[in-house]
């Protein structure tokens, strides 16, 4: 059976399939892969190590993340996208890390060629300026009079 260039899922149904019938009445079939090569995700945005990951096995998005070095300072958490190309018609779908986290929903998986951008918090960003301007307001002024 060739399995170069088909998804784990495509793996498992395909399998499935095979079986069914011949050999076993109801067959449940998993595919673990081991170590791919040609497939990568890209991990973009306000992580520490944006760049291209292989997927090796189940990849999911805070997966995705973690394997980028985590998200960056100013980080926007529900403001991640992953971008998907699916019969050539270009996908985006918008998730909340936080909301994730906590279990709200489940961790969406992340599939070679996907693109993850994780978007940058432009308020984070100022409150940050502006807290290094308070030191300058919360001490006292000090200037040199001449006679």
């Amino acid at each position: 059976m060739e399995a170069a260039g088909k998804a784990h899922g495509e793996l498992e149904e395909e399998i499935e399939a095979r079986l069914r019938g011949q050999y076993v009445r109801d067959p449940q079939v998993t595919v673990n892969l081991k170590e791919t090569v040609s497939q990568v995700v890209t991990v973009d945005g306000q992580v520490r190590e944006p760049g291209l990951y292989p997927v090796i096995g189940r990849m999911t998005l805070m997966r995705a993340v973690a394997v980028a070095k985590g998200t960056a300072e100013f980080a926007k958490l529900d403001d991640v996208v992953i971008f998907r190309t699916v019969n050539g018609q270009k996908m985006a779908a918008l998730y909340n890390l936080k909301a994730i986290r906590r279990g709200f929903y489940d961790d969406p998986e992340v599939f070679a060629n996907d693109v993850v951008v994780v978007g940058d918090s432009q308020a984070r960003r100022l409150f940050k300026d502006a807290l290094q301007l308070v030191p300058l307001l919360t001490t006292p002024l000090v200037v040199a009079l001449q006679n």
